[in-house]
């Protein structure tokens, strides 16, 4: 099985996606990494990405989730996935992935922006990023308010893991 862990920046997507591949045993993989150096260098400058500069990015991390299923591997992935249109590339196997969309007030995320140091992502694209989330209606949504380990027992819960 692949979880997929999603949401804007700021929304603890790594933080929570490798608690819970922790709590699970299961391996993890930070859709971040796997950026291209041009993308990573555009987010830097302030510079949102298009659709253009991601579709390459979402073959790469779907042929990562075709592997891992063809072994017989779990595996977390913290990804924005922001739209459906890219949800829909990622969705390998509607069987065997789920979706968590972790969900925060903009000044929850905007506040974990401004402390969070040593990221490529600027606080500065956060209202992009909102502005281009379609949220996603088949998702497990969870509050990020609360501390991690909290989060990740409501998405264990409700998982069913």
């Amino acid at each position: 099985m692949v979880v997929i862990v999603m949401g804007v920046s700021g929304a603890g997507k790594t933080t929570v996606g490798q608690a819970l591949s922790a709590a699970l045993g299961w391996r993890f993989v930070d859709a971040d990494d796997l950026h291209p150096k041009a993308n990573i260098a555009k987010m830097a400058a302030g510079v949102p990405l298009t659709d253009e500069d991601r579709w390459p990015w979402l073959q790469v991390l779907r042929g990562v989730m075709e592997d891992a299923l063809a072994r017989g591997e779990d595996l977390v992935m913290a990804c924005s996935a922001l739209k459906r249109s890219y949800r829909t590339v990622l969705e390998v196997d509607p069987s065997r992935v789920r979706w968590v969309y972790l969900n925060a007030p903009r000044d929850v995320l905007a506040r974990r922006l401004a402390q969070r140091h040593g990221h490529f992502m600027p606080p500065s694209l956060l209202d992009t990023q909102l502005a281009a989330l379609e949220v996603p209606e088949d998702a497990l949504e969870v509050d990020v308010s609360p501390p991690p380990d909290v989060v990740v027992k409501h998405l264990r819960e409700g998982l069913g893991l």
